[in-house]
């Protein structure tokens, strides 16, 4: 199963004792139990869609220069330029959407098996390792995306030039058009979203927890104990050693921003009141020791796309440790 998790319990001795975080939880080694194999199935083949559509969304280019010379000049040489030019990218946006739409489906099995149950948040991150795993690297993911869709302003400027000659032309039915109305009108409200991947996964999350109304303590505990997990393995020198590749470092940053992020969205007064279930001071100092490269993206993720560290009761504290 690989390593783990044997040390996430509160000391026996002593009922008041704090829980211990110095686990370790496995996200370059751990293989699905027989239990968890049916459900870690159809959950990898949605990530190794995921690996294609972050290729395609970190690669993209625009069509802006083709864009403006139709502009510029609305012949129909030069307008069948800019429009050879947008078909090829919408057909990727359409494909990056369709993603999303798989991974609004597939979120709640996963979070099915890793919440509730006879099992509490500890036992599950103690025996369901290779789900866990995917849990992060669905977050990883989103992040990513995200991050790289603000960068890239082309894709709102692409599909926007594409919605106007369809209007333009009324066209609804033929082979030029990729997408139907409907859905155009989906894809457009999906790339109206700073951070579209993020709202798929925080509505998708949130709709499970409305749909288990027993599991919402169990949801939203648990993604606070993965992130102090998450804290723990990169704030503890003896955990790190256990670490074998740099990237997964990494991924272990994004995952801990992603839960926090997710844990403020899906929680009903958020990641930043005292008594939530996030070290966010933590969280913020470990990122604030990183090399600037890697912090500030990270950072920024969550002082722009968290829902409650404007709100009243979010300690000023917080917001100063926050502040850009």
């Amino acid at each position: 199963m690989g390593k783990l998790l044997s040390l996430l319990s509160r000391d026996d001795s002593n009922c008041c004792a704090a829980k211990s975080y110095d686990v370790f939880l496995d996200f370059e080694n751990a293989a699905p139990t027989e239990t968890e194999r049916e459900v870690y199935d159809e959950v990898e083949r949605v990530l190794r869609e995921s690996e294609v559509v972050l290729d395609e969304i970190q690669i993209y280019r625009g069509a802006g220069k083709e864009i403006r010379e139709a502009i510029a000049d609305p012949s129909p040489e030069v307008t069948g330029k800019a429009w050879a030019a947008v078909l090829p990218l919408v057909n990727k946006l359409k494909r990056c959407y369709e993603h999303s739409m798989e991974l609004d489906k597939i979120v709640p099995k996963l979070l099915g098996q890793l919440v509730g149950g006879k099992l509490n948040p500890t036992q599950h991150l103690e025996t369901q390792q290779a789900l866990v795993k995917q849990l992060a690297e669905i977050l990883e993911f989103v992040l990513k995306f995200d991050e790289y869709k603000m960068k890239t302003p082309a894709i709102q400027n692409d599909f926007s030039y594409y919605r106007r000659i369809v209007s333009r032309q009324r066209v609804d039915s033929t082979e030029n058009m990729l997408v139907s109305t409907e859905l155009a009108n989906r894809m457009s409200l999906f790339y109206a979203h700073a951070t579209p991947m993020l709202k798929v996964l925080s509505d998708a999350t949130s709709k499970f927890v409305n749909d288990n109304s027993d599991d919402v303590q169990n949801t939203t505990e648990t993604l606070g104990t993965m992130a102090k997990v998450c804290l723990r393995m990169l704030d503890n020198p003896k955990l790190v050693q256990q670490i074998e590749r740099e990237d997964t470092k990494m991924l272990v940053l994004r995952v801990m921003v992603g839960l926090v992020i997710l844990y403020d969205h899906v929680h009903p007064e958020g990641a930043f009141v005292r008594g939530a279930h996030v070290d966010v001071k933590g969280c913020v100092r470990l990122l604030q020791a990183q090399p600037a490269i890697k912090a500030e993206p990270l950072l920024n993720a969550l002082r722009y796309t968290t829902k409650h560290l404007n709100g009243e009761n979010t300690p000023k504290n917080i917001q100063r440790l926050l502040a850009a």
